[in-house]
Parts: structure tokens; sequence; C-alpha cells
């Protein structure tokens, strides 16, 4: 059983940044591919970036290509999302995801899940 707690969400202006902290419990962090996903109000759950186990592997949607980067600290138990260059479409509530299947997109593969942060930009 693995669970994950974000914080690091807030209010901020556009072009902005912030960065996201996700905490782990368990021993086996390292064992898991960590993401970030995001859900905006009246919209689907969006993919926005995952971490393989020793951290050298990384995808990102689209969107934040060049503006979001993703980490992890395995000593720590923590995983990251640095966001700068924050837009108003990136509004939404953050969630922190962790798979021992494979590194990918796709929600499904996700067997835990964080409660969520929320992240507001303002124009």
């Amino acid at each position: 059983q693995v669970q994950l707690v974000e914080s690091g969400g807030g209010l901020v202006q556009a072009g902005g940044s912030l960065r996201l902290s996700c905490a782990a419990s368990g021993r086996t962090f390292s064992m898991y591919a960590m993401a970030w996903f995001r859900q905006a109000p009246g919209k689907e759950r969006e993919f926005v970036a995952v971490v393989n186990w020793g951290g050298g592997g990384t995808d990102y949607v689209d969107s934040v290509k060049g503006r979001f980067t993703i980490s992890r600290h395995n000593a720590e138990n923590t995983v990251y999302l640095q966001m700068n260059n924050l837009k108003p479409e990136d509004t939404a509530v953050y969630y922190c995801a962790a798979s021992r299947r494979r590194v990918g997109r796709d929600p499904s593969l996700y067997d835990y899940w964080g409660q969520g942060t929320q992240v507001t930009v303002s124009s």
C-alpha cells in the first residue's frame, strides 16, 4: 500500500512558477513509476508528466513541454513537478499517481492516487 500526499499548489499570475511535491509512504517508492495528472472543471483527467523508476526517463504532454519538469528523489520518497511560465489554461487540480506496472499516459495504469492540490493561474 502506498499513500501519496501532494502539496505546493496555489494561486499564481500568468508567467509565474510553482513547484508541486508529492510525498509517498512506504519503502518501495523506487519501484513505482510516478506521474502527474490534472483535471480542470468540467473536463476529463489529463496526463501531464511521468518519470520512470530511476528518474532517467520522462514523458510530457505537448502542452507543457519546455515549461514543466518532473523529477524524483527516491531517498526522500518524493516526486516533484516544477511548473514555469504558467498559463491560465494550466488551472486545474493536480494529482500525483504511482504505477507498479509500466510507465504510460493511461490513468488506468496507476494503482495509487493522491488527494490532489489546486493550481489556479490568473491572467
